[in-house]
């Protein structure tokens, strides 16, 4: 029988049981035939979903399905099956496995890849010189792809839900916007009394000391 893989098989022996529960007459043809055909189908139902590397976990959960069933009304089946993988399908499974690792690990460096491009274009510091160091000859271009990255958000982080990655956006929006000593001090201020209000004093003190000049040649604290 196949497994997840459809080239890839379980070698599977069922011992079946049934019985009539029904009064009257039983004329439903060759009871036996019934039940192989519903516990062959069972079985396949159940291991089409697993691997054959998996094979206690495949036979837990065959015979846990064939434990009892009514392929008719009156008729009672149940069974067990003893699962066994072959040298060459296993091999041909531990193959499967690593391609999908490997294609795995590509895929994932892939994203990432793209994650810190874009995070490079999202930021036009940070866009201006990549392109310096990947055209240095066509620095009147930048304005062009400017214009075509115009609205392009940084990449959200995948561990920020919906809220924290709002307001992690919203706050690199607003810090890039501040670009006067007077705005940002104007900034911190609304930040201190938010904090304040908010009873999270620790915070507002942190953001105080760290925002707050040191004197020359003094360790930061």
């Amino acid at each position: 029988m196949a497994s997840h893989i459809s080239s890839v098989f379980f070698a599977v022996r069922v011992t079946g049981r049934w019985r009539w529960t029904s009064p009257g007459d039983t004329g439903r043809g060759d009871l036996a035939v019934l039940t192989r055909a519903h516990l062959r189908r069972q079985a396949a139902g159940i291991l089409c979903r697993h691997s054959v590397l998996a094979l206690a976990a495949a036979h837990d959960a065959t015979n846990s399905l064939l434990h009892r069933g009514y392929p008719t009304p009156g008729l009672e089946v149940s069974g067990t099956a003893e699962l066994s993988v072959t040298a060459a399908d296993r091999a041909l499974a531990e193959e499967h496995a690593r391609r999908q690792q490997a294609a795995g690990l590509e895929h994932a460096e892939e994203l990432h890849r793209l994650a810190q491009l874009q995070r490079v274009f999202a930021a036009p510091d940070l866009r201006r010189v990549w392109w310096m160091a990947q055209f240095p000859d066509r620095f009147n271009d930048l304005d062009k792809l400017a214009q075509a990255l115009k609205g392009l958000p940084a990449p959200q982080d995948l561990q920020d839900d919906d809220l924290r990655g709002g307001i992690r956006r919203f706050t690199d929006g607003l810090v890039t916007t501040l670009h006067t000593p007077q705005q940002r001090e104007v900034f911190v201020q609304a930040l201190v009394h938010t904090l304040t209000a908010l009873g999270h004093q620790s915070l507002a003190t942190a953001a105080v000391l760290r925002h707050r000049p040191h004197d020359p040649g003094s360790t930061p604290a």
